[in-house]
């Protein structure tokens, strides 16, 4: 474990997850001490949660995505360190999902976290509307009033998508409310950043409102389909080339930029850094 005055990203590892390299270089290079740890480390007790300030929920496919994706995850995290994860949350720190791991958080209970009830499932992940699995990317527009502490200062940002099963649904209430209390964090656009109204491949799995990201109601808590940590660098970018050579007509180079990827992660390392 790194110095008392670092910040430590737990990612979990294990059972079919396979983004968690990805994702601990962007906490790296976001300037955090990033640990991959094995699921059952943690249920075993030879790392403790408690020692970290960051824990991320990374993608891929955990269990096969057996009985729906991120639910056996969710079952065994709960069942067994239930109560660890909840004391985490309350401590004030940081969670993020992405993709696999924002399906668990909401099988978790611990999004959306309305009435600040973090066991409660109120919204679901489910099959693309298209009927198959997209590898796209995409255009997302945030929400500059949400209190997500993840997404402060983003505007307009792409990142890619690999899911089958990323339509985000809950009852009309539940989305209300989450509409309401500026939760819905990203939502899906068209190439211009205008709504993409449902419309594929804008909206690449025909989630409810173009719902592509929502947080808890303190913004410390954050689930997302889409992959900010597959932007870690500008040439990951399908339009890179273009991109690039606009750049150096104006003088720029984007050699020198920090992709809205890296500035997710920064956003989460530098509130901790200022607690």
């Amino acid at each position: 474990m790194s110095g008392a005055s670092a910040v430590n990203a737990l990612i979990l590892t294990g059972f079919g997850l396979n983004c968690d390299n990805e994702t601990a270089f962007a906490f790296e290079q976001a300037g955090a001490c990033a640990h991959r740890v094995h699921i059952n480390s943690l249920i075993r007790g030879d790392v403790r949660l408690a020692d970290f300030q960051i824990l991320a929920f990374g993608g891929g496919f955990s269990w096969g995505d057996d009985h729906g994706a991120g639910v056996i995850q969710a079952l065994k995290l709960k069942n067994n360190i239930g109560k660890d994860l909840l004391a985490f949350v309350d401590a004030g720190k940081l969670v993020i999902g992405i993709c696999n791991g924002f399906q668990a958080l909401v099988n978790l209970g611990l999004l959306p976290g309305l009435d600040r009830d973090y066991t409660r499932r109120s919204v679901a992940i489910t099959y693309n509307d298209c009927g198959n699995f997209r590898d796209q990317w995409v255009r997302l527009v945030p929400d500059a009033d949400s209190p997500c502490v993840f997404t402060k200062g983003l505007g307009v940002s792409d990142y890619p998508v690999r899911h089958g099963e990323g339509k985000v649904v809950a009852d009309p209430e539940v989305i209300e409310r989450l509409v309401a209390n500026r939760q819905v964090v990203f939502r899906y656009a068209d190439a211009n950043g205008a709504p993409a109204n449902g419309v594929f491949p804008a909206n690449p799995n025909g989630a409810v409102d173009d719902i592509a990201g929502i947080c808890d109601p303190t913004g410390r808590i954050f689930g997302l389909m889409p992959h900010p940590e597959g932007y870690n660098h500008f040439a990951n970018h399908p339009d890179w080339p273009r991109q690039k050579a606009a750049a150096r007509r104006q003088g720029k180079s984007i050699e020198e930029t920090i992709t809205t990827g890296i500035r997710l992660f920064e956003n989460g390392v530098n509130y901790i850094k200022s607690l």
